[in-house]
């Protein structure tokens, strides 16, 4: 069974109807937290996006983005990028280092990547996004997917186009983001848009945007019918959100999130997490955006936030984390 079929083979009652995914977030998605949100319910969880000229160059940190902490059930790696041959190339290595799926990025917004061409600044050249694509499915034996927004702005809206071209060219997936590359993270993504984009493809369609609690997720199912919903700011800090919509799109009921004592064991183990993988200095200073998520509506929340983006090494901030949980009223 290659990735996508295992991706939609719903193994239990229990399982929710669809698949909930982890969204590719650059300096968020790294091995830690992946395994926190498959850990809390996933299916699939999606590496940092990685720049496919700095993975030909085998660069250190391309390297560390496509790593694991352990085996994934289905371990896929987002490349990004503007040379077909390039990406093809990328995705050829990626494959060899265990990647189940290969997505490929057209809706990174960021003005550094479209800059280059790449990103979101594909929806723009139709035929570069086929060419790539097509490449891309030809290098691999694995599944290769695209995510995509719906178009560059609100005058030139062609994410179906562009999603009709993925699939002709050979994806065996599509993700749409229910903004364009203008609207970046503003305003309310458009889901009568990614219904239509699901009405038009044969292959599955996975929507994404603005899906934060469990009713919003069923919400999206009944507006758009996708294959499955894809999470990603509402992840954050939250990795319990996967199992919360797993059980209420199951059962309709919602589980209560994780008392303090267990957030504090999950905080702290993903704090270790990352010390391990990317090492003392590194760890604890991209450690602190993912404590500023975990400890959100906390009392003390702000307090705690500054004093850790001054810690001088993982030693204090553990001590820091332990000491701010337990002193939590309801602990």
């Amino acid at each position: 069974m290659d990735a996508i079929a295992e991706l939609f083979s719903r193994k239990t009652q229990e399982a929710p109807p669809v698949p909930l995914i982890l969204a590719p977030m650059a300096g968020v998605t790294d091995a830690p937290f992946r395994s926190l949100a498959l850990r809390y319910g996933a299916r699939l969880a999606f590496s940092e996006m990685v720049a496919s000229q700095a993975m030909v160059r085998h660069t250190p940190q391309s390297l560390k983005i496509v790593s694991t902490l352990e085996p994934e059930s289905i371990f896929a790696v987002q490349i990004a990028g503007s040379d077909p041959a390039v990406m093809a190339e990328a995705a050829r290595m990626n494959e060899g280092l265990g990647a189940r799926v290969i997505d490929i990025n057209m809706g990174c917004p960021v003005k550094k990547i479209c800059n280059n061409g790449a990103g979101a600044a594909l929806l723009r050249n139709e035929s570069l996004a086929g060419a790539i694509v097509a490449q891309v499915s030809r290098a691999v034996q694995v599944p290769v997917t695209v995510k995509i927004r719906l178009g560059w702005d609100h005058d030139h809206k062609n994410g179906l186009t562009i999603a009709r071209i993925a699939e002709q060219n050979g994806a065996r997936l599509v993700t749409v983001h229910g903004r364009t590359r203008a609207d970046m993270y503003h305003g309310k993504a458009d889901w009568a848009a990614i219904a239509t984009i699901k009405k038009a493809l044969s292959i599955p369609v996975i929507g994404n945007g603005d899906v934060v609690d469990p009713e919003s997720a069923r919400e999206m199912l009944e507006v758009t019918g996708v294959d499955g919903i894809m999470i990603g700011r509402g992840a954050l800090g939250r990795p319990w959100i996967f199992t919360q919509i797993a059980h209420f799109l199951a059962n309709g009921t919602t589980p209560s999130p994780p008392d303090l004592k267990t957030r504090l064991d999950l905080v702290a183990n993903h704090f270790q997490a990352m010390i391990q993988h990317l090492g003392p200095v590194v760890g604890n200073r991209l450690a602190r955006k993912h404590l500023a998520w975990h400890t959100r509506g906390l009392v003390g929340g702000g307090r705690f936030r500054n004093a850790v983006n001054h810690s001088p090494d993982p030693q204090t901030t553990a001590g820091m984390i332990e000491t701010f949980f337990r002193e939590q009223p309801d602990f």
